[in-house]
């Protein structure tokens, strides 16, 4: 498999999933506002909308979303226990973690408020609410479901934005003690290194 993705982003859920799961991967950097790779071939022909995560799969098709490629990964692994059997109560609790991150959290606050050009008060009105909601289940839940999985790799990702946009994560302390928790995951960890370095050197190159 290989993962195109751009530092920090949303794909690094899947660098996470890849390495909990022992997986063997290729990992293809991508300037997603030049929309190229590093050897400057335009990405367009990879994903037509130009964003990551896209998963190019050992048979070689290309997968895009994390709500769809979180669980492909899961299910190529099922030693590593990342995600519940699919047909399952718990399967179902997934996808609606899976769902909920990635609308309510990931496009329906922290875009637009990364987005210089996006309208922040829209997206703050929806801060709280969302926040409490997560909070409430975190305060009773050691994870999203009944262990770490990939729902867990997505939400810590995301919560890794709040500091870049102004989202002070102590205000909710479940979530903050949570966040602080799941960043100490080996894995998590080396995930988080090598794509702070990427970024780091990405950004000293603009």
């Amino acid at each position: 498999m290989d993962l195109y993705f751009s530092p920090l982003a949303c794909s690094l859920a899947t660098r996470i999933t890849l390495y909990e799961a022992g997986a063997q991967a290729g990992f293809i950097q991508v300037d997603t506002k030049q929309k190229k790779l590093r050897d400057g071939s335009d990405f367009y022909p990879v994903n037509a909308l130009g964003q990551v995560p896209v998963l190019r799969t050992d048979e070689g098709w290309l997968l895009t979303e994390n709500t769809a490629i979180l669980p492909y990964v899961a299910d190529q692994f099922p030693a590593a226990q990342l995600a519940p059997l699919p047909g399952t109560p718990q399967r179902a609790q997934l996808q609606q973690w899976l769902g909920f991150i990635s609308t309510e959290l990931h496009k329906g606050i922290f875009v637009p408020l990364l987005d210089p050009a996006a309208p922040h008060d829209y997206a703050r009105r929806k801060v709280t609410r969302r926040l409490d909601y997560l909070q409430t289940h975190l305060s009773a839940n050691e994870y999203l479901v009944e262990r770490f999985t990939v729902a867990d790799a997505y939400l810590t990702t995301v919560l890794n934005w709040a500091k870049y946009c102004d989202v002070d994560l102590a205000q909710w302390p479940a979530i903050d003690t949570y966040y602080h928790r799941i960043v100490q995951r080996p894995h998590v960890a080396r995930a988080l290194a090598e794509e702070m370095a990427l970024y780091r050197e990405e950004q000293a190159l603009q």
